[in-house]
């Protein structure tokens, strides 16, 4: 097996309580005495720096929100003096207050070896061609996996988004072996490959995707037609970007780079930690890093942790992947609906993922809409095949979600590609 810092990668359970335990109680030391907020959030708990001896106490704390991480910007949550700050990157598509999280360069060196951690699980090496095409400046796409890329010592690509004639180019020129992107664009990017009749002349053996969400079933379709591995890949800005938790060949949940974020689930209603093996909210703390360490932050993704023994050797925690959002989720006449549960069910029909969900409110009805691309196969049959393929489509999706959606077939490409998040939703209801 392969591993960039495998002591700590595999390290016994009892040696990873007591690398925790330590950087925890440093940690909270650190931002009560230099960080104002905290300090009167955890006044208000009761709760001071000596109650928090061991990963144990960790309840004890706050829950932090976003909504703190907007109240308290820009810089009521930075926890050095600006001077030792080298670099901000910032959450994208906030309304109101952006979120910016703060960075020494001990915390970027740090962030580089658990995205590097990534690279080597997807089976990356020196001898690798990086190709990252997440995007760069404030997202943490581009940064995370350029700096993991460099730290394995593999030629990188900066390619960033955009410009998919060039993307495609450069991945034939230079023989790009592991590609990093969002796993809506590495299905655009294998579609046009596929159009331009060069499949047979790409390298690529893996690719590190994530920043959204995606199924097992787009997963498949994306290893199938770019002939590669596929690989998750979690992280959040408010944390450190990607590379906080990271698939490996074993794909049964992403290990979390435990010796520095503490995850917990918790019940999203009442903020009770739960048990593992239990469905719900992640919870992450950092632990290693100075400028700006977030405890007990409440991510809003819904997935399920699990210590079972993994074949790779790697002894970390694995986390699901997320199963969607508290915040993302669709209510629809009462009804909730995950994005994900549809692009599952189109896949299983042999729909592309190219798709969206428009809701609307109407006489103070919901009304629901799937738009759904046709492979050029499908746009080629009869205006009664057609019709019947919707019909058995809004057949499985009335079954998947317990509601009949509107099913509209359209033609191929008519849906706008991304070159970063796919615009899933389009929610026109005033809620």
């Amino acid at each position: 097996m392969n591993y960039f810092q495998r002591e700590m990668e595999c390290a016994s359970r009892e040696t990873m309580r007591d690398i925790q335990s330590a950087r925890l109680a440093e940690t909270v030391r650190h931002v009560y005495d230099h960080v104002a907020y905290y300090r009167r959030l955890m006044d208000k708990c009761g709760v001071t720096p000596a109650d928090i001896r061991s990963v144990d106490d960790l309840p004890k704390l706050p829950l932090l929100t976003k909504d703190d991480l907007r109240d308290a910007y820009p810089y009521g949550l930075l926890a050095v003096p600006l001077e030792e700050a080298v670099r901000i990157q910032s959450t994208s598509g906030t309304t109101g207050r952006r979120v910016v999280a703060f960075y020494t360069q001990p915390d970027i060196d740090i962030w580089d070896e658990c995205c590097a951690r990534a690279i080597v699980a997807a089976g990356g090496t020196r001898a690798d061609v990086v190709h990252v095409c997440y995007g760069y400046g404030l997202f943490t796409g581009g940064p995370g996996l350029n700096g993991g890329s460099h730290k394995v010592g593999a030629l990188t690509l900066p390619m960033s988004s955009g410009n998919t004639e060039r993307q495609i180019q450069f991945m034939v020129d230079l023989g790009a072996t592991i590609l990093c992107c969002t796993p809506s664009y590495a299905a655009f990017l294998a579609e046009t490959i596929i159009e331009k009749g060069l499949r047979d002349k790409i390298k690529l053996k893996a690719g590190i995707f994530g920043a959204e969400a995606w199924s097992e079933e787009m997963r498949r379709d994306i290893e199938q037609k770019l002939g590669l591995k596929a690989y998750d890949i979690y992280g959040l800005t408010e944390i450190s970007g990607p590379g906080v938790s990271f698939e490996c060949a074993e794909q049964t949940g992403m290990h979390v780079n435990e010796d520095h974020f503490l995850v917990e689930c918790i019940d999203p209603d009442t903020g009770e930690t739960l048990p593992e093996g239990e469905k719900g909210e992640a919870v992450f703390t950092s632990i290693s890093k100075k400028a700006f360490p977030l405890l007990r932050y409440r991510t809003r993704d819904i997935c399920v942790l699990s210590r079972q023994p993994c074949s790779c050797g790697r002894t970390l925690i694995k986390m699901s992947k997320p199963m969607g959002r508290t915040d993302d989720m669709l209510i629809i006449r009462g009804v909730n609906v995950f994005p994900s549960q549809i692009e599952a069910v189109l896949l299983n029909c042999g729909f592309p993922p190219n798709y969206q969900i428009i809701i609307d409110r109407v006489n103070y009805t919901d009304n629901f809409e799937v738009q759904v691309e046709m492979t050029p196969e499908m746009f080629s049959d009869t205006v009664k095949d057609i019709a019947a393929k919707e019909d058995e489509l809004l057949s499985s999706l009335k079954s998947m979600l317990g509601i009949s959606p509107k099913v509209t077939l359209t033609a191929p490409r008519s849906i706008t590609r991304s070159e970063g998040k796919a615009v899933r939703i389009i929610d026109k209801r005033k809620i």
